[in-house]
């Protein structure tokens, strides 16, 4: 049996993500919050950033599909660096519950939205994939490195 490019792309976004979430598994919700991770982050701000990028996916993609052209960084808020900042900061005051349920809710929009898109949105050479691409399976394990980094300094 052939598996299509959907099914293939699923499985290969599940296993970044439960690879993701295994970096973190077992720490306890004080470590989550222990600054330093990456810079000033904590994990918990790590999964908040996760969770913005699937948000800023969900919206690109949608708006692809309707064929509109996506602001650039650069121009709409002076970077990555300081679009980034700007949601940590602007989630800087969700309780870690909030955290967690946010990015529970989100990553199963992007699975629902992703069963439902046409197939051909879906060929790995397209700017649709590529843009699902940077802000999720490609995005998860530069995360999940820099926590397991951290895990065995911070708490061996």
């Amino acid at each position: 049996m052939k598996i299509n490019k959907r099914e293939k792309l699923l499985d290969r976004m599940g296993k970044s993500w439960l690879d993701f979430c295994q970096s973190y598994d077992g720490l306890s919700t004080k470590d989550m919050q222990k600054t330093g991770v990456i810079g000033q982050w904590s994990v918990r701000d790590i999964i908040a950033h996760v969770t913005t990028w699937e948000e800023e996916t969900l919206k690109h993609l949608a708006a692809m599909l309707r064929g509109e052209k996506c602001p650039r960084y650069s121009v709409k808020y002076g970077g990555i660096n300081a679009f980034n900042a700007l949601m940590t900061e602007t989630k800087k005051n969700l309780s870690f519950p909030e955290v967690i349920r946010q990015q529970e809710d989100v990553h199963a929009q992007v699975l629902r939205f992703i069963a439902s898109v046409p197939e051909e949105c879906l060929d790995s050479k397209s700017r649709f994939r590529h843009r699902l691409r940077m802000d999720t399976y490609s995005h998860y394990p530069k995360h999940a490195q820099a926590i397991r980094r951290w895990r065995a300094s911070e708490i061996g």
